[in-house]
């Protein structure tokens, strides 16, 4: 059974089904703003990439990482889009709409990740792993079938709670997204309980369960999605992605492998020689000689620009190559390893994990990142384990402890909703994982009395 275009493509927007488009307003323009209007989108501009607190100019921080994601991500979904009209699969009007939907998704796809990048989730995760062994507190009172998706936290699933949920003042449908862009959001459309179900301790048997994107709080927006895009659900409770997941997929990985390897350039983490030499595997040699004044930088900056238009070719072959297996959910793997871009890409993730991922400088502010987390989590778990004691009741909790008052007055700290120790520990990572990594050390530095007055 294939999945059709004119339910992927769905404009409807969550909790608003019957939302209508305006002419020229059409639901991906609107997506779009609203993404980038967002406070959480804002506040990617100070959020880790790879390297945390860098003051080089030219390093890449979430907000240009996912701004430069969507424009590859719109050249993706055009070029899919023409090449299916060509074909016949779609008509004219979806081509824009293809292309308009994945971009907006890649502006929406890093919106969960927490500060200091991928080791900011293995933080949080490892601090909250750590409170369920001990057994005792707020840990205690969590179900063991909920215990997970906090012990493995995960941007993409806090990605969702965030436009889903939590932004617009916490209205129902929270930034109320249309369904294709939220289709085309959900790399991992399934909870980490139905995950963990599915591939008891071996490998995950489909890409899109090799993580979770989903808490088990909001499954029923996860079945909202996919039930108005008409992406096919197994019986166990998961989703075969929506096939403009694998676009925005693709999106992220060229700009992600190819950047990182451009800014380990310019830090001095990879000489720039051979920046150079392993962007070529993927742009092929120049077949004309190259001018010999060109600065190495200069030259960098040109091959990251033509490896890029080529892994996006390659990207949207792929597509097409394996379109049948796409939309009837049997593509099992991604655009790029089903590309003839495969074995250059291969190389980039190889150096990044044996030079760039080891890198010194990264390694030790990594360190540090992860024990101001941790110090401010200990603290703030504090603070909800006394309005726990009141029975959740605020008002209470406000008489009996006034000095949590004055650091919630000084953090904003939003406590709506939090009446159990399941929402309290969504609450406590909603807080943490929002925030920037410079305003992490701020909080550290507040809690702990070490502020420079």
């Amino acid at each position: 059974m294939a999945m059709e275009w004119n339910r992927l493509l769905n404009p409807g927007r969550l909790c608003r089904p019957d939302f209508a488009e305006e002419p020229g307003r059409e639901a991906y323009l609107q997506d779009y703003d609203r993404i980038l209007f967002s406070e959480p989108f804002r506040r990617l501009a100070q959020k880790t990439q790879v390297h945390p607190l860098y003051s080089h100019d030219h390093v890449h921080h979430r907000m240009i990482h996912s701004m430069e994601t969507c424009s590859v991500g719109r050249s993706l979904g055009a070029g899919v889009g023409h090449a299916l009209l060509k074909a016949g699969r779609i008509t004219p009007d979806q081509v824009l709409r293809i292309a308009g939907h994945v971009q907006a998704a890649c502006l929406l796809h890093d919106i969960g990740n927490p500060p200091f990048g991928h080791s900011g989730e293995d933080s949080i995760g490892g601090w909250f792993a750590a409170q369920f062994r001990s057994g005792q507190g707020l840990a205690a009172e969590v179900p063991a079938d909920r215990q997970a998706e906090f012990a493995h936290f995960e941007g993409n699933a806090q990605g969702l709670r965030i436009a889903g949920r939590l932004e617009m003042a916490r209205r129902e449908g929270g930034l109320r997204l249309s369904y294709a862009t939220l289709g085309a959001f959900l790399k991992y459309p399934c909870t980490r309980q139905v995950r963990d179900a599915v591939c008891a301790d071996g490998p995950a048997p489909y890409a899109g369960l090799k993580k979770f994107g989903v808490f088990a709080a909001d499954t029923v927006l996860l079945d909202e999605i996919c039930s108005a895009t008409g992406m096919i659900r197994e019986s166990a409770g998961w989703y075969r992605r929506h096939p403009l997941a694998f676009l925005v997929e693709a999106a992220d990985d060229i700009c992600y492998r190819i950047m990182d390897i451009e800014d380990a350039g310019a830090v001095g983490d990879l000489d720039r020689a051979e920046v150079a030499a392993v962007l070529e595997d993927i742009t092929g040699k120049p077949n004309r000689e190259e001018d010999a004044a060109m600065p190495l930088g200069e030259r960098v900056a040109l091959l990251r620009a033509l490896s890029i238009g080529a892994a996006t070719s390659a990207a949207i072959q792929a597509f097409m190559d394996n379109y049948d297996a796409i939309v009837s959910g049997e593509f099992d793997g991604d655009l790029i390893s089903a590309s003839s871009k495969a074995d250059a890409f291969a190389e980039l993730q190889r150096l990044s994990v044996e030079r760039i991922f080891a890198a010194r400088r990264k390694t030790e502010l990594e360190v540090a990142g992860r024990q101001a987390l941790h110090r401010i989590l200990d603290h703030f778990h504090g603070l909800y384990s006394d309005l726990a004691a009141c029975g959740w009741d605020q008002a209470d909790f406000g008489r009996q402890f006034p000095h949590w008052g004055q650091l919630i007055r000084a953090v904003d700290l939003d406590l709506r909703d939090t009446r159990d120790a399941c929402s309290a520990m969504h609450s406590l990572a909603d807080f943490v994982s929002g925030m920037t990594d410079r305003y992490a050390v701020k909080v550290r530095e507040m809690i702990t009395g070490s502020v420079q007055f």
